[in-house]
């Protein structure tokens, strides 16, 4: 399925990095729910995209991996958001 990302916006764009399963238990309003493991899968889809990004876990593990493997790939405005007790502190949350 492709994901699609709104290029028309200044605000952060935010990826869930967790299982679509842990997704379906509660997420970040707005956010895109892109698994660790299908990261690599869809790059061609984030090709182009100049927001912040901002990606997030359970714990801050998988989205440290996800922001690494971002910048490596030339995304320059990427942040670590941690866990989402942390992100739920900025952002509200759908469950």
């Amino acid at each position: 399925m492709k994901t699609h990302i709104n290029l028309d916006t200044t605000e952060p764009l935010i990826i869930d990095v967790r299982e679509t399963w842990e997704f379906g238990l509660g997420h970040i309003q707005h956010a895109l729910n892109i698994p660790l493991g299908e990261l690599p899968a869809k790059m061609e889809e984030l090709k182009g995209c100049e927001r912040e990004i901002i990606v997030y876990c359970q714990s801050g593990g998988r989205s440290g991996r996800a922001a690494a493997f971002l910048q490596s790939a030339g995304f320059n405005k990427v942040r670590n958001g941690g866990g989402i007790g942390e992100m739920a502190q900025h952002f509200p949350v759908n469950s």
